[in-house]
């Protein structure tokens, strides 16, 4: 790769002056990442730099973060280089990316927001007192140090302005689609403003557990930027509503925190902040990161709309409610239909007691008769349902599948398409919050579900059961 983080210790204590340092006086480790992620040294292979005309990111980057000086910052320690590579030693950012724990919780709870947005304003606003615009600041590109504070990284596209400079043309692209402010889409130009734009985007997305701006591909998320195309979800903090709307204004001129609306301090002192202590946020104790999951709307029915209508187009292998609710007679000579429990005409559960004959003839029968079983690979599904699956503030209906394998499939049934696999581990583990929602923790991210029917235990001890003979 171009470009690898790496753990490294110096093998001798002699503080030695930077440009004396090379190669040789440390002993390298892992590698921790590629790309963009700050570890204790980062190396950039020459070549690759001088082939994509690069060397003014480099140069920038290395300008930039030698002049910070900030606890919410990655912090460079030194440069040095050989023939062949460059090599920055930064500091080590041991939780990483916040975007990581945005995915692992889906959303943040009221506390842990304002805390995490009260630190990038912090950043931001010693980051503009030094002339300088980010211009791609994403959750990706805000670490988490050990003890939980943020360390903002990746100055490869920032700008620093000259002093009498307060917006900088950009004559290529820069930032990330979801982020990127609508006056760099219309005008060719960023200014200071623009990251406060990008502020807004990283408050709704800590909020909501997605960013305000989504479409399937980059030109349709800069249609909605640039008519200031987005929505908040039901449950959506009502203070941190008010600041997302005054920080996501197409004119940058009119965002909270830009010179023209009087700095930092409006902005700081903005209501969803009032119990923030701004003095020592750096030495606080950050909260642990808690979901905020409340309670969806009590008629699912109206909510998500009705479940047959949707499945009505499904396939020539229509679901037929009847008056023993069997989505398929079983006529085998075999009285396999015993180990089939039918809650209703899309949601079913086997016991798992058969015989391999008897596992032959269920597959047999799903196979001609299941239209799920078009999305299973083949494996005997287990048990099946609707399920609403959330993310963040948002939930979608699917179809959730468990099958031989073991495998936990989830179903688009309106499209028709499968959208993904919950990961098997041996750290599975279901979890029944109440009779109709049910988590699913796995390493990297928990799933929040909830079943319409109300029986989240019977998915709970089902999974578990599966998991048990695979793992126990």
């Amino acid at each position: 790769p171009s470009t690898e983080a790496l753990l490294v210790q110096e093998k001798t204590s002699t503080i030695k002056p930077p440009q004396s340092r090379k190669k040789e006086d440390f002993s390298f480790g892992k590698i921790l990442g590629e790309g963009s992620f700050s570890t204790v040294v980062k190396i950039l292979e020459k070549n690759h730099i001088r082939k994509e005309n690069k060397a003014h990111y480099v140069i920038r980057e290395k300008d930039i973060l030698s002049s910070i000086d900030h606890p919410f910052f990655v912090k460079l320690f030194f440069t040095f280089q050989d023939s062949h590579k460059l090599y920055f030693a930064l500091s080590y950012a041991k939780n990483g990316e916040l975007l990581r724990y945005i995915r692992k919780i889906g959303s943040f709870d009221e506390t842990c927001t304002k805390f995490y947005t009260a630190e990038i304003v912090c950043a931001l606003e010693y980051l503009h007192a030094m002339g300088i615009i980010h211009r791609d600041l994403k959750p990706e590109n805000i670490l988490l140090s050990e003890d939980m504070h943020i360390q903002i990284t990746d100055f490869g596209t920032a700008k620093q302005l000259s002093a009498d400079s307060v917006q900088t043309r950009a004559n290529s692209f820069v930032g990330t689609a979801q982020y990127v402010s609508p006056e760099l889409l219309t005008e060719k130009s960023a200014c200071k403003s623009s990251d406060l734009w990008a502020l807004g985007c990283i408050i709704y997305q800590l909020v909501a557990g997605l960013p305000p701006f989504r479409a399937g591909n980059e030109y349709l998320i800069f249609q909605k930027i640039i008519k200031l195309e987005y929505e908040f979800p039901e449950k959506f903090f009502p203070k941190a509503k008010d600041l997302v709307q005054r920080l996501l204004s197409l004119d940058p001129r009119k965002r909270l925190g830009c010179e023209e609306m009087g700095g930092f301090n409006p902005l700081k002192g903005h209501m969803f902040f009032e119990t923030i202590s701004w003095e020592n946020l750096p030495v606080q104790t950050p909260p642990k990161l808690t979901p905020y999951l409340p309670a969806m709307a009590e008629d699912d029915e109206d909510y998500y709309g009705n479940y047959e209508d949707l499945l009505s187009q499904f396939s020539s292998l229509q679901v037929v409610p009847s008056s023993s609710s069997q989505i398929v007679p079983l006529r085998s000579c075999s009285n396999i239909e015993q180990y089939v429990h039918d809650l209703d005409s899309n949601s079913f559960e086997l016991d798992l007691q058969f015989s391999s004959e008897e596992k032959r003839l269920l597959l047999q029968k799903q196979t001609s008769g299941n239209p799920w079983h078009q999305f299973v690979e083949n494996n005997l599904i287990y048990k099946m349902g609707p399920v609403d699956k959330r993310k963040g503030l948002f939930a979608r209906r699917r179809q959730l599948l468990l099958t031989e394998g073991p495998h936990l499939y989830y179903v688009d049934p309106v499209n028709k398409i499968l959208k993904g696999e919950i990961p098997w581990s041996p750290e599975l583990r279901p979890e029944a919050k109440n009779f109709k929602t049910f988590f699913v923790h796995t390493p990297n991210r928990t799933y929040y579900l909830m079943d319409p029917s109300g029986n989240a235990d019977k998915w709970c001890k089902k999974i578990q059961e599966v998991w048990g003979t695979v793992y126990h």
